[in-house]
């Protein structure tokens, strides 16, 4: 008996995906719950599964826009499993380690283990690049659609130098591509948007994390970074200005109770921007787990809608790829976004005397129609001061106040 594998509801409010890419070929043979293929919304990528075993037969090609609840592809359930390979494990060995041994001896730049998915043959039989040639990054070295795409785009050198080219080629935007264009410049047109500057000395923050980096990992299981002081000064500081924390709905100003920040991550389907929940309850190991728990959801292709849902000030770090300085836009339907930068030794003075400290310039974009200058530059300062006194926003308030029992 053959079933229909339909496109399933993925969120409120989006009646169409994308498929992405297949993830098994037409003919495979697939178990119950398999991922198949992969389905792209306007908000996140998320997975077909197979609803039965059996063999598939695909009726929609990639990259095709589907409506929630289209067929698009069968299952024959009459199949018999295929039998598994009995190969004597003794042997293997000396098979792997003679197909190595030709392979290395043929081409020394050829990846022997990489298997294309069939988005990836596709795309690599397009554009004449040996798969053999690139470097699978999936599982058991399989050659995924990213990997295809980055050898398309020449993030390897797989042939000799030719004459300079000047073809041209177009490429359908995905849905996530065209919302993430449509909310960017929303944001420009319909906020009253601003940018204010400073910098930090990252000093205190290296000196902590020098003495305390190595207990910290051994007791909580993850490292200490900047993302934990960063977000946990930004916490602190949304609850003294809650308009920084708030946002405009029609003629009315919705101020939250909770600081739910949102985390922009890079991943291979672009730029995506994961909730943290309550980070104004969590500690920092707690906020390092669930920033690890979401980077690795971003780059395995697993955040959900839910994960992106919602958030109520957003922090980006664009020194992780070198910038220096950069005007965040904001989020929307956020007031304001915390622009982080990459850290250089720079020159400064304290007390009188000129010495290199480890300097981030930081910036925040801000809606100047809830949030006033006053206000921004404010909160900015507020963060300034707990990053370079560390110790403040650990324990809470200042330390002399502590002693004294103020």
């Amino acid at each position: 008996m053959a079933i229909e594998l339909k496109i399933p509801s993925v969120g409120e409010s989006i009646t169409q995906v994308t498929i992405s890419s297949w993830l098994k070929a037409d003919g495979d043979y697939v178990e119950m719950d398999e991922a198949v293929a992969e389905l792209e919304s306007d908000k996140a990528t998320v997975e077909l599964n197979a609803e039965k075993s059996g063999i598939l037969k695909i009726l929609v090609e990639e990259g095709t826009d589907v409506e929630i609840g289209a067929v698009v592809a069968s299952i024959d359930t009459d199949v018999v499993a295929p039998k598994k390979d009995t190969t004597i494990a003794s042997e293997a060995p000396t098979k792997v380690e003679a197909s190595k041994a030709e392979v290395t001896k043929t081409v020394d730049t050829t990846y022997a283990t990489g298997t294309p998915s069939p988005s990836a043959s596709k795309i690599l039989a397009e554009k004449g690049i040996n798969s053999g040639a690139v470097k699978g990054t999936g599982k058991d070295g399989r050659i995924t659609k990213y990997d295809a795409m980055m050898a398309e785009a020449g993030a390897f050198d797989y042939s000799t130098p030719s004459e300079a080219s000047r073809d041209q080629h177009r490429e359908k935007m995905s849905n996530l591509r065209k919302t993430v264009a449509r909310r960017l410049v929303a944001a420009k047109n319909e906020t009253a948007m601003l940018t204010t500057f400073n910098e930090v000395n990252m000093k205190p923050i290296f000196d902590a994390r020098d003495k305390y980096k190595a207990k910290f990992s051994e007791i909580h299981g993850v490292n200490l970074g900047f993302m934990s002081f960063f977000t946990r000064a930004c916490a602190l500081a949304l609850q003294k200005y809650p308009s920084v924390n708030a946002f405009i709905d029609g003629e009315e100003m919705v101020m939250n109770d909770f600081v739910d920040i949102s985390i922009a991550v890079s991943s291979p389907k672009g730029l995506m921007v994961p909730v943290m929940r309550n980070v104004e309850l969590m500690t920092m190991w707690e906020i390092e787990a669930e920033v690890k728990r979401l980077a690795l959801k971003a780059r395995d292709g697993k955040l959900t809608i839910p994960d992106m849902t919602g958030g109520t000030f957003t922090i980006t770090n664009g020194g992780v790829f070198g910038s220096m300085l950069s005007t965040p836009i904001i989020n929307p339907p956020q007031s304001a976004i915390l622009g982080m930068h990459n850290i250089v030794e720079r020159a400064v003075v304290e007390n009188g005397n000129i010495v290199a400290r480890p300097i981030m310039y930081v910036a925040l974009s801000y809606d100047h129609r809830i949030i006033d200058g006053k206000e921004s530059v404010g909160f900015l300062v507020t963060i300034k001061n707990y990053l370079e006194n560390p110790e403040t926003m650990l324990m809470g308030k200042d330390p002399m106040d502590v002693l004294m029992g103020l």
